[in-house]
């Protein structure tokens, strides 16, 4: 039987911050969950993201070391067009996330930024130009 790659992993220090900062990017992430020991989001196309609290990790590997660098893991949230680029960005640096790269027109034809979401993962926001 094949296999089918089915869910990213993420470990997340604070799983509050890092469901509110993936619902600004559009993830339908319901509320009430900042005090679970896993959440596991599936979009429309079945692709899924286990968010993973730091705790939860360590109780199910107490030796596990936290890695370090600015590239954990990079996701990539396709927007319909530029403007909702400049605005996916815009709304959350006024939620006080940190940006990356402001939003440009990238050589290989899109309208590209990046922010950092609460636990230092680069996340592009891109659309066609």
């Amino acid at each position: 039987m094949a296999k089918n790659l089915h869910t990213i992993g993420m470990v997340v220090n604070d799983l509050g911050k890092s469901l509110s900062f993936y619902r600004t990017l559009g993830l339908d992430i319901p509320n009430g969950l900042d005090n679970e020991f896993h959440y596991e989001f599936t979009n429309k196309n079945g692709f899924s993201i286990g968010f993973i609290p730091k705790a939860t990790m360590l109780k199910t590997d107490p030796n596990w070391i936290e890695p370090t660098g600015n590239a954990r893991i990079s996701l990539q949230f396709a927007c319909n067009n530029p403007e909702e680029v400049n605005k996916t960005y815009s709304d959350l640096i006024e939620q006080g996330y940190q940006s990356f790269k402001e939003p440009w027109d990238a050589f290989w034809g899109q309208r590209f930024a990046q922010v950092l979401d609460p636990d230092g993962n680069n996340i592009g926001i891109f659309a066609e130009l």
